[in-house]
């Protein structure tokens, strides 16, 4: 599924989906990490500026419609993953 920012600019391509409550682990820092595996996650595999994947929190995602997640913040709001 492709990951559009509210402009409807492309920030990606989801490459993993968690519910709120996992045990998944996300790679990114303590703290952040926790609270994505409170609120559940998507990773994204980013382009452009999001050159390394990062993850969106439940609460940055707006909706989905089709093939794609709506976020709810600018695709540079999102937790970068730590490698």
């Amino acid at each position: 599924m492709r990951v559009v920012d509210p402009a409807g600019e492309q920030a990606g391509t989801v490459t993993a989906v968690q519910e709120a409550g996992t045990d998944v682990r996300p790679d990114t820092i303590a703290g952040i990490a926790e609270h994505l595996m409170a609120t559940g996650y998507i990773r994204v595999d980013g382009t452009g500026f999001l050159s390394n994947d990062a993850y969106a929190a439940g609460n940055q995602i707006s909706g989905v419609s089709g093939d794609t997640v709506e976020l709810a913040v600018v695709r540079e709001e999102l937790h970068r993953a730590a490698s």
